[in-house]
């Protein structure tokens, strides 16, 4: 008998449906015994036992949504001791492939402490600037040079003043008539054309008129700018030399803005230079600048450092440490946290070979070890190496369940 397609297809669809029947009528005993077992009994069982919170684990909740603690979900609790579906298992070769290693969060004490590179510079607080207190001309410089240090005193140029001259024969005229209100008078008045005292002294006691004087320098320290020359002619006001101190240097230092607060003027500091091996010198933090650097993220500290022998000099490069008070602290390897930019993420180890990422607040961060405040406990076995960086809390799921071995 020839059968044509359509009744070849109907013929094959009822063969299909009775070979159905006879294993569903053949297994329903073993169907109905499998629904029977225990939930709690079944390998890998995804029966949810409650719902948590991440950053507070121990409370339980009955059904899911909004943690009342946190802006976030609440992750259910298998009965197989799985997490939330970010919380996956990593089968033990895997994990040993990727070289996942594990260390515990302890209870230590986190040494709040500041190392920051400085640079020496001048003390720009302790600057004398030399100007020309008379017109006049300029007969003799002496050999200096910027950059050369002088002590108190030195002398810089020899100036002739002309028209101190009718001054001072005035005065010394009224000196020997002994007039003391008009000897007061005539003294005021040389003080008035620019003379210095010194020099009105030495004319008192020799009675005769003095209109060349040398300009010497008023602070030891080095010159910064000399523009004194042979033969040139003076203005009253004109700047003649700039002079810095150097018994007194600044460091000054960039300091992430992290640790910003471990700061405080009138704080000691410790200061090391390569030139003096073994050394260290006491400095003390005079100011925190108010602005700060946008790109580094650091902001500036200077710190008075005392140079009697003048050993340190500007442009050379200092390493300075502040030790502060040790606290208390939960601490993990600064490997483990993975900063997202968002929020922050420490991998925690969980029985049976499982991993969930919890959000954690950090603290400070010192010798390489991070205070968790919020998140971890103390011997909660966490990941630090093996982990990815990542940008969203969606994309560390999918990279764990890659992990996992799941599509």
């Amino acid at each position: 008998m020839t059968l044509t397609m359509k009744q070849l297809a109907v013929h094959l669809a009822l063969i299909g449906i009775a070979v159905g029947a006879t294993w569903v009528l053949t297994h329903r005993h073993d169907m109905q015994a499998a629904a029977n077992m225990p939930a709690a009994s079944t390998p890998g069982d995804t029966t949810v036992l409650y719902w948590y919170d991440p950053m507070v684990p121990d409370q339980h909740f009955d059904r899911g949504g909004k943690s009342p603690f946190m802006d976030m979900q609440l992750v259910p609790r298998y009965a197989d001791g799985g997490g939330q579906a970010a919380g996956v298992k990593v089968d033990a070769g895997v994990q040993q492939n990727l070289g996942i290693r594990l260390a515990y969060v302890v209870q230590g004490a986190l040494a709040q402490s500041i190392d920051a590179v400085a640079s020496v510079q001048y003390d720009d607080r302790d600057v004398a600037v030399v100007q020309a207190r008379s017109s006049g001309f300029v007969e003799r410089v002496y050999a200096r040079a910027p950059g050369d240090v002088v002590p108190a005193g030195a002398p810089l140029a020899d100036v002739l003043v002309p028209e101190w001259a009718a001054a001072q024969t005035e005065f010394l005229s009224l000196l020997r008539q002994g007039d003391p209100s008009l000897v007061d008078a005539a003294r005021a008045r040389l003080t008035l054309t620019g003379m210095p005292a010194s020099l009105i002294a030495q004319v008192e006691r020799s009675g005769r008129p003095r209109t060349t004087y040398t300009i010497t320098a008023p602070i030891a320290g080095a010159i910064k700018t000399l523009s004194v020359r042979a033969g040139m002619n003076l203005a009253a006001g004109n700047t003649l030399a700039e002079i810095n101190g150097v018994s007194t240097v600044w460091l000054e230092a960039a300091v992430p803005e992290a640790q910003a607060g471990l700061l405080a003027e009138g704080q000691t500091l410790a200061a090391r230079f390569t030139a003096y091996p073994g050394e260290s010198f006491s400095g003390k933090v005079i100011a925190i600048l108010p602005d700060a650097n946008a790109e580094t993220h650091t902001l500036r500290v200077r710190v008075a450092l005392p140079n009697p022998k003048s050993r340190f000099k500007p442009g050379m490069f200092a390493q300075l440490r502040l030790d502060g008070t040790a606290k208390p602290a939960l601490l993990v390897p600064s490997e483990a946290v993975i900063r997202t930019g968002v929020r922050n993420v420490v991998i925690a180890a969980l029985p049976g070979g499982r991993f969930l990422p919890i959000e954690v607040e950090l603290g400070q961060e010192a010798d390489g070890k991070t205070e968790i405040r919020k998140g971890l406990t103390a011997n909660q076995p966490v990941v630090v190496s093996g982990q990815f960086l990542i940008d969203s809390e969606a994309s560390l799921s999918g990279v764990l369940a890659r992990l996992g071995g799941q599509p």
